[in-house]
């Protein structure tokens, strides 16, 4: 039986190294080019010939932009709308690279921390920026809220710190687990289908099913992911202490 973690292996296309730098393009940043050529190629191709009544082409574009918004304005509020460019940016990515994965002979480069963690980074470094933009000094109460004793001081500011830089971990290992844990199984009950012969169709219904699920998987990971960016955006740019 073929090992199921094959499947998540880094598989060089064109070699590069710099000064002892591994900078290969991959068949991760295959599919992550690959991601956002779709992502570019469907709205340019929905959005082409715009209409007072749209066609199902532009409904669906425009179901996904209502979508994206709906989730602005229930945690950014209306004044989050001038993010919408980057939240749509990062929800597009997330759910083609998922739904992406399930195909033959692709990649799933959301299962990878290296690729995952590197986005959720950005995106707190992005909070920090906008939250000082916002905010000036008063962000640094994101550490030390006003009214907080200063002998509480000491104990607070690590715990915020911490709190702040575990927000990138938490948003990677949520969307790497899930991901990586649905590939697997679709993976061994694959190799159930042929070694079991006549009896191959068992599996075979299961991984169907399975696929289904993970589709919905997909889009919903995507979903969260986007969602609690957005709510720890909300935080840093808040003006309540």
């Amino acid at each position: 039986m073929e090992d199921p973690f094959d499947q998540f292996a880094i598989k060089e296309i064109i070699p590069f190294h710099v000064r002892g730098m591994d900078i290969s393009f991959t068949n991760s940043s295959l599919c992550m080019v690959i991601t956002v050529l779709l992502v570019f190629a469907v709205m340019a191709l929905c959005l082409r010939k715009r209409q007072i009544v749209p066609t199902m082409k532009q409904a669906f574009s425009e179901s996904v932009y209502d979508f994206v918004a709906g989730i602005i304005n229930d945690t950014l509020g209306k004044e989050g709308m001038k993010y919408f460019s980057f939240v749509f940016a990062l929800f597009t990515f997330i759910a083609v690279g998922n739904l992406l994965g399930l195909f033959p002979y692709s990649f799933t480069f959301t299962s990878h921390i290296a690729a995952v963690g590197t986005l959720s980074i950005f995106c707190l470094l992005l909070n920090i920026y906008c939250g000082i933009k916002r905010r000036g000094f008063a962000y640094l109460y994101t550490f030390c809220p006003k009214g907080l004793p200063w002998v509480m001081a000491p104990l607070m500011v690590p715990v915020e710190i911490i709190s702040l830089l575990s927000k990138p971990f938490s948003l990677t290992i949520r969307l790497v687990v899930n991901m990586s844990v649905g590939h697997i199984i679709l993976k061994t009950l694959g190799a159930f289908i042929i070694t079991l012969k006549l009896l191959g169709f068992i599996p075979l219904l299961a991984d169907m099913c399975i696929i289904m699920f993970e589709m919905f998987i997909a889009l919903l990971q995507a979903y969260i992911y986007t969602v609690l960016s957005c709510v720890y955006l909300n935080l840093a740019i808040s003006d309540e202490e």
